[in-house]
């Protein structure tokens, strides 16, 4: 591992600890050429999963999109990152306990939305807005209506 201060190879583990539920090692490292002090995450290298999208494209999954469109989804809500960052750990993880090398979006946008509608029913209406296409008002207030019938916490 290469020091992001001066790029020497050269540095000692300071500290070891389990972190995202034990799904990763942090460790905190120190530089022995200029002492600076980084942190680095080790994690199972897990399977690569591809999406099957609507269309029969297939593409690999990749959290930074699932996360843009979650993000715009929570966006001005009272939803701190670290929700939003086990959200997605939590889809994540039930991609991969699926146990298969492709998955259908429409499977993936499931598990989004069930996540969402445990954590912010407004995020939840606005990604199922875009994920179901809602071509009218009338589509958009029959899942406003299936999310009020749902207490929070129970999901939508």
């Amino acid at each position: 591992m290469n020091c992001p201060a001066c790029g020497s190879a050269e540095n000692k583990v300071v500290d070891s600890r389990t972190a995202k539920d034990g799904d990763a090692i942090r460790r905190r490292r120190e530089c022995e050429a200029c002492g600076a002090r980084f942190t680095t995450y080790e994690y199972v290298e897990r399977t690569p999963v591809l999406v099957i999208k609507k269309d029969g494209r297939r593409e690999p999954f990749r959290r930074e999109k699932l996360d843009e469109g979650v993000s715009k989804a929570c966006q001005k809500r009272p939803i701190a990152r670290e929700e939003v960052e086990g959200l997605l750990d939590r889809v994540e993880a039930a991609i991969q306990s699926m146990g298969q090398s492709e998955v259908e979006s429409r499977q993936v946008g499931e598990i989004v939305m069930e996540e969402l509608a445990r954590l912010d029913q407004i995020s939840y209406v606005r990604f199922a807005s875009v994920y179901r296409e809602f071509r009218d008002m009338k589509d958009f207030m029959q899942e406003i209506r299936k999310a009020m019938k749902t207490e929070p916490g129970e999901g939508a």
